[in-house]
């Protein structure tokens, strides 16, 4: 808990992404809570995570997911899609948080609760880190599912993320209708030879 009070973690997954959703999610933790597992979503294996996802979910005091799709993205800008889809992510819980932190710098209120954006907080708080985790194991898992329908791209390993095997295949096949417009989809930088 924060300051004593009844606290709310957020954090979003896919934010650098070609293509796919924004995900964000917020966790309420109880009292107490710790996991010695717990860390940025990033730092931990495929394997840790799935299992961290259950855990959470099963001890969490209320959690919740929202995507928030490419469409959107490129019609708000990712900052805003992003804070837009923790915005959702907390309407969706069922217990009201007293407190919020935020993973990040940038945070726009929410419904005249209190909130403290923590650069990194991911690793330093256990409600971010929880949020973390879900919102990048079920964006992985959307991103796993869509990339049936366009396997060309390699969605199962890449996520959406700017690899040279998404990239090339966005320049040879084009885009798809999960990609996001707004965004430099092709690598333009030439090469100059001196």
């Amino acid at each position: 808990m924060y300051s004593g009070l009844l606290e709310a973690g957020c954090d979003e997954a896919g934010r650098g992404c070609l293509a796919g959703p924004v995900v964000a999610a917020a966790v309420i933790l109880p009292e107490g809570y710790s996991h010695s597992e717990l860390n940025d979503s990033k730092q931990l294996s495929k394997k840790t995570r799935e299992r961290l996802k259950n855990e959470i979910i099963g001890s969490a005091k209320a959690w919740n997911v929202a995507f928030v799709d490419n469409n959107a993205i490129d019609e708000l800008n990712i900052l805003r899609a992003s804070i837009k889809a923790m915005h959702l992510a907390l309407d969706g819980l069922t217990i009201k948080p007293q407190f919020i932190l935020v993973d990040g710098s940038v945070f726009y209120p929410y419904k005249n609760i209190d909130h403290k954006t923590v650069v990194k907080g991911d690793a330093l708080y256990c409600s971010i880190a929880a949020a973390s985790v879900l919102a990048k194991t079920f964006r992985d898992e959307y991103m796993e599912k869509i990339h049936a329908e366009f396997p060309q791209y390699g969605w199962d390993k890449n996520k959406g993320y700017p690899t040279a095997v998404h990239r090339n295949a966005i320049a040879k096949h084009g885009i798809t209708p999960y990609h996001r417009k707004s965004f430099a989809l092709i690598n333009t930088q030439t090469v100059l030879d001196f």
